[in-house]
């Protein structure tokens, strides 16, 4: 990191539309130290780089993330660095590295990977990765960067904030912020939440509304975290694909989602006018087990059968995830007053929209002036992303390609259900983490 006698260099990978280069850091007399980012031109390397991370990704939960160099803080400080320990395996989210920690003379401790098992990393432009998450998370107990800075007091205040520049006229990136925020990246006041459970920079979000519409989902308060790291935003896959649906996201058909509505759809829409408690629908079925407080795959409890085949139990969780999506939407369905025939139509429909086992949907270009608004409701108060903020655009003219900024990654209990809320959100707000007072604040971005 950057001190009050050195520069640091730290390229950020930003998004799946932008790389940023490396622009030099500053440190100043107020107690901030600045992180500027540059814009890069999109190639298909870091398209792809990305797409593989949100696939080899899927049992991640997301960590804010920097993109740091460690070549370039030792030369940037003119600091030597020495490894300390010997050379061992790490556990990481992709995969198995072989690392050692080095200790850069400013007094801060990084783990230098010399062996990277993923293709994601032979194609990305970043050479490491800065957490920002909290201590209760790091792995091998190493103290995180940001707990140093603040215990060394190169900052004024424990804050550190997010602006993303999405002018696609300005060549600058944005800026990251240590010690405070700049109100010149922000619109009126924040609205802060507290955060619920130290690790990622997890809040309490109300509801999700599609246009003026409520989805249902959220309304009794669902589990999220803000995190730069993600390029997209992600949420459960029954409420992605309802919003996919109504952007005209395209993706993948799901046979199983809708082998479920032909065989079950007009049994489950009977069992939810009866009042039966969802979470128990696909148990009583026989799709899914119940385990007290929602429905699991069977395949769960019998993966492998006696005859060592493993293709039923995938099966059985495919029908039954299927299956819990279509109580999901027809929950939706029935609180508008829809008719059985509609309902049933709509969730085929939906079925369609699955997103693809990449991640990414796409939609016609030339139909964002038609496409409702997406909210979200934080603090008590809605955010909302209209389409130019939530639709992501590659290439000009008439080779260019439009893909929803919405995936689907879905997180099971306890740790979930889980939104992410990464860079397509804290590109529209401004995003402040404060350490001190353990919250986290949104503003409409500058």
């Amino acid at each position: 990191m950057g001190t009050r006698c050195g520069v640091v260099v730290i390229p950020l990978l930003l998004s799946i539309m932008l790389l940023v280069s490396a622009v030099p850091a500053s440190a100043e007399e107020n107690g901030f130290i600045r992180i500027g980012l540059k814009k890069k031109p999109l190639d298909e390397s870091s398209r792809l780089a990305s797409r593989l991370m949100d696939k080899e990704r899927k049992s991640l939960m997301g960590r804010n993330w920097l993109v740091i160099s460690i070549r370039s803080i030792s030369q940037a400080s003119q600091a030597p660095t020495k490894r300390t320990g010997s050379q061992q395996p790490f556990g990481m989210d992709l995969g198995q590295f072989l690392v050692f920690l080095v200790k850069i003379m400013l007094r801060l401790v990084f783990i230098e990977a010399t062996r990277e098992p993923s293709v994601t990393f032979l194609v990305a432009k970043f050479d490491g990765i800065l957490g920002l998450g909290f201590k209760e998370i790091s792995v091998g107990n190493v103290t995180p960067v940001w707990y140093n800075i603040v215990e060394q007091g190169l900052v004024k205040e424990p804050i550190f904030s997010f602006w993303f520049n999405r002018n696609s006229e300005d060549g600058e990136g944005g800026e990251i912020v240590f010690g405070g925020v700049d109100p010149s990246h922000y619109k009126g006041e924040h609205t802060y939440v507290p955060v619920t459970q130290k690790g990622y920079w997890q809040f309490k979000m109300g509801d999700v509304m599609i246009g003026d519409q409520s989805t249902g989902y959220c309304a009794g308060g669902c589990a999220a975290i803000a995190d730069s790291g993600t390029s997209l935003l992600a949420g459960p896959t029954s409420i992605i694909a309802e919003i996919n649906h109504k952007i005209g996201a395209s993706g993948v058909v799901s046979q199983e989602c809708k082998a479920v509505v032909a065989e079950y759809g007009q049994q489950i829409l009977d069992l939810l006018l009866a009042e039966t408690q969802p979470a128990k629908i696909c148990a009583q079925i026989g799709l899914c087990t119940f385990d007290g407080t929602h429905g699991i795959s069977i395949g769960l409890e019998s993966v492998v059968n006696d005859n060592g085949d493993i293709s039923t139990g995938l099966q059985s969780d495919a029908m039954c995830s299927a299956c819990e999506m279509a109580v999901v939407w027809m929950q939706n369905q029935l609180r508008q007053n829809q008719t059985k025939e509609h309902i049933l139509n709509y969730i085929n429909e939906l079925c369609d929209r699955l997103p693809s086992p990449m991640g990414e949907s796409a939609v016609d270009c030339g139909a964002l002036a038609s496409m409702p608004g997406v909210s979200f409701t934080i603090g008590g108060k809605v955010f909302e992303l209209q389409p130019e903020q939530y639709i992501l655009k590659v290439g000009e003219g008439s080779v260019a390609q439009c893909i929803s900024g919405f995936t689907a990654f879905d997180i099971p209990p306890p740790r979930g259900p889980l939104w992410i809320l990464g860079d397509v959100f804290m590109g529209a707000y401004h995003t402040v983490f404060d350490y001190g007072n353990l919250r986290i604040g949104f503003a409409e971005a500058a």
